[in-house]
């Protein structure tokens, strides 16, 4: 028998965290399983509510508002993350583009505090929500695009044209069901799984029933949601080639390669995070997957400190102010160029278009 001599170190088996409550409700909702039809009589009564609600407003029982400016509302029907922030930013610089000044209002989800108020540069997530912190650091770049967040949209838009009254256009990220806010222009966005199991919530991931009116629908699939009669365009999600220090810094992916890293997300589908990276030719060490919009107040690093931490760019807004060293991957939303021609050929109609219907751009009063 051969003597046992040193033997090369074996490498470790990747660790993944266990899927969280929000995820498996997620793999419900792909199906019509037992678990789908069992939730199914409570998924009739919030439909109830929904369409009470839908019938208020109306009727005029339940009030709604236009700032003044034309509103385009950047949304879904379907609970959880479909990409609706990248798309906001696109947008919002595609506009800057064409010679717009442009602003957004959000609501701010998840943030600690309940006011209205601008978002900077430098605002705390904590603050005015992860998502809208993405935004106005996204933007600062390209120009200057005030971001400003409030429980009621109306009020954001309000405060916004206040402090910018040369304001031609907003962009609402999200807000699609809220109906407090009146709008000139709706986008829906589908991610790959469409409409699921085409249940409401909280059967099924359909936060109103489909198919509804909207203006224009912005799909991952490979197909546009079955029902839809609005105009469909194909939306494309990838990782940018580089990776983001908390100063700045690019850091191109392929740098990268060959080093053990622990990947965490804190996003609606954390999975196809951690997939984009392994397509990118990554090795993830360690893949932690956390509730969407995590605060990550009370988290706890508990990898090697020499292993390499990389985030989704929205939870960096959060996660950089206790771990500086993480890398951030921004999430790149590509359209199909027909929606910004259908989206040029809007804008001229609320430019030139009769004023009682759609307010021309800077003509209303702030």
């Amino acid at each position: 028998m051969a003597a046992s001599g040193p033997q090369p170190p074996r490498a470790s088996a990747p660790q993944v965290s266990p899927p969280t409550a929000e995820q498996r409700l997620h793999n419900i909702w792909q199906s019509r399983g037992p678990a789908a039809w069992a939730l199914w009589p409570v998924s009739l009564m919030y439909g109830a509510l929904v369409a009470l609600r839908r019938w208020l407003y109306g009727r005029g029982w339940l009030r709604s508002e236009h700032p003044g400016r034309p509103v385009i509302v950047v949304g879904n029907v379907i609970a959880g993350g479909a990409g609706k922030t990248p798309v906001v930013i696109a947008l919002a610089k595609h506009l800057q583009a064409c010679g717009l000044r442009v602003g957004v209002i959000s609501r701010g989800y998840g943030r600690s505090t309940h006011d209205c108020r601008a978002v900077l540069p430098d605002s705390l997530a904590s603050e005015v929500g992860d998502e809208p912190a993405l935004i106005a650091r996204s933007v600062a770049a390209g120009g200057t695009v005030p971001v400003f967040v409030a429980p009621r949209r109306i009020a954001a838009a309000r405060a916004l044209l206040a402090a910018h009254p040369d304001t031609d256009v907003l962009i609402c990220d999200d807000g699609l069901q809220h109906l407090a806010l009146q709008r000139d222009l709706e986008i829906c966005i589908f991610n790959d799984q469409g409409i699921g199991n085409g249940f409401l919530l909280p059967a099924g991931p359909l936060r109103e029933p489909w198919p509804r009116a909207v203006d224009i629908v912005l799909h991952a699939g490979s197909a546009p949601p079955h029902g839809t009669t609005a105009p469909a365009f194909e939306l494309q999600r990838s990782l940018a080639p580089y990776a983001l220090r908390s100063n700045g810094q690019q850091v191109p992916l392929a740098q990268l390669q060959g080093q053990p890293l622990h990947a965490v997300a804190a996003v609606a589908r954390p999975s196809e995070f951690f997939a984009m990276l392994r397509t990118q030719g990554l090795a993830l060490e360690r893949t932690e997957a956390l509730p969407d919009h995590y605060d990550f107040d009370s988290w706890q690093r508990i990898s090697d400190q020499r292993m390499q931490l990389v985030c989704t760019e929205k939870d960096a807004v959060k996660l950089w102010t206790r771990h500086p060293d993480a890398l951030a991957v921004p999430l790149v939303a590509q359209m199909d160029p027909q929606f910004f021609t259908a989206l040029d050929a809007w804008l001229h109609r609320v430019a030139t278009g009769p004023g009682a219907q759609r307010p021309p751009l800077s003509s209303a009063p702030a």
